[in-house]
């Protein structure tokens, strides 16, 4: 059912995100605390701004309702991915190869869950591929429970 919802509001948000150059990097609706939220969030060149996401949450605000994709009550939230963004699309891994990534994974690989590395990218059958300590190691996505952009200071 999670699934699905994410799936509809994409349907409904993008042609709205088409209109104003704003890119859709990832829909999410999730429980916290006892309360749901739907989570939208964007990208665009450049950056994207506070005013970008408000403009955006008032144009789709209307369309979610009219639609009503979601039988509870929940809390929208239309926002940048941030500088730690996960990467969950294919072309997430094709843009972002050449940074440090931070990966957490389901099962220890040689002794931990953890590890950073540089992405490198996508092989031909689709599995992660990151240098990890000067190695080139390969993940399936189905290992990885969350693979994001490393942010070093």
């Amino acid at each position: 059912m999670k699934k699905n919802i994410e799936s509809i509001v994409e349907e409904l948000v993008l042609p709205v995100l088409d209109a104003k150059d704003i890119e859709l990097v990832d829909v999410e609706y999730v429980k916290e605390a006892g309360q749901f939220y739907l989570r939208i969030y964007l990208e665009k060149e450049g950056g994207i701004t506070l005013n970008d996401c408000e403009a955006v949450s008032r144009e789709i605000n209307p369309i979610l309702d009219e639609k009503d994709p979601i039988e509870e009550n929940y809390y929208l939230e239309v926002c940048s991915p941030g500088l730690d963004r996960p990467l969950k699309k294919e072309k997430d891994f094709i843009r972002y190869a050449g940074r440090d990534v931070e990966i957490k994974l389901y099962k220890p690989l040689n002794g931990t869950k953890q590890l950073e590395g540089e992405l490198v990218g996508l092989t031909e059958d689709k599995k992660i591929k990151v240098i990890i300590d000067d190695s080139e190691v390969e993940f399936d996505k189905k290992d990885i429970a969350i693979i994001r952009l490393a942010v070093k200071f």
